[in-house]
């Protein structure tokens, strides 16, 4: 041999590759979807929990420039949120009157 053999001397053409055709579903999804009601069986998706309502934003200019988180439970905010509404008060407000309340009655019993 005298020479390199080319490797695509063989070829006429290049090969034309095409796509498969995507397989058809024997059963639509709505029929599946309804046999699965019908025969009870749960869906795998998570149910979307329901949303709370958002409440009106607060936006006060005071002097009160520090921060103090607390956790509480839900149905606790809830009552500090809607007595801070019924009484048209800001949050730190409320809670100033609420602490001097405390103060008060606890000032009056004996310790």
């Amino acid at each position: 041999m005298s020479g390199r053999v080319n490797a695509f001397g063989n070829f006429a053409a290049a090969p034309v590759f095409t796509t498969k055709p995507k397989k058809e579903k024997p059963v639509a999804e709505e029929a599946i979807a309804r046999i699965a009601e019908e025969n009870n069986f749960p869906s795998r998706q998570a149910a979307k929990p329901p949303k709370e309502p958002r409440r009106k934003r607060r936006v006060y200019t005071t002097g009160r420039n520090r921060q103090f988180n607390i956790k509480a439970k839900g149905e606790t905010v809830e009552r500090f949120y809607k007595i801070a509404d019924d009484r048209r008060l800001s949050l730190a407000e409320l809670f100033e009157r609420a602490v001097d309340a405390l103060d008060r009655e606890t000032s009056i019993k004996p310790s």
